[in-house]
């Protein structure tokens, strides 16, 4: 009973894990970001890898997770980023941890 409760738990955080790494890309378009983002090239804003590099070790999670939502500037230049609030927070969360995974 222990061990096929565990194996189901397993079972679930995998496909958890593996539906929000590949969900992510999809909420990227899902919301825009890529009009001003990119994978690899800056845009409008820096490129996510740029992202990612720039925080890399880092604990910014949340303080991204703000910056998207209510916008910001100065990180990456002068150019603001707008802010997001249409943008769910279980949502904003996969999407900022997708991001500075780059």
């Amino acid at each position: 009973m222990k061990t096929s409760l565990l194996t189901a738990m397993l079972l679930s955080a995998g496909l958890l894990l593996a539906t929000t790494a590949q969900a992510s890309p999809e909420l990227a378009k899902k919301y825009n970001c890529l009009a001003c983002h990119s994978m690899d090239k800056k845009v409008v804003g820096p490129s996510f890898k740029d992202i990612a590099s720039k925080y890399k070790g880092q604990n910014t999670q949340a303080k991204l997770e703000e910056k998207v939502k209510k916008g910001g500037a100065g990180s990456f230049g002068p150019v603001p980023m707008s802010p997001n609030p249409q943008v769910p927070d279980a949502d904003l969360k996969v999407l900022v941890k997708w991001v500075l995974s780059q």
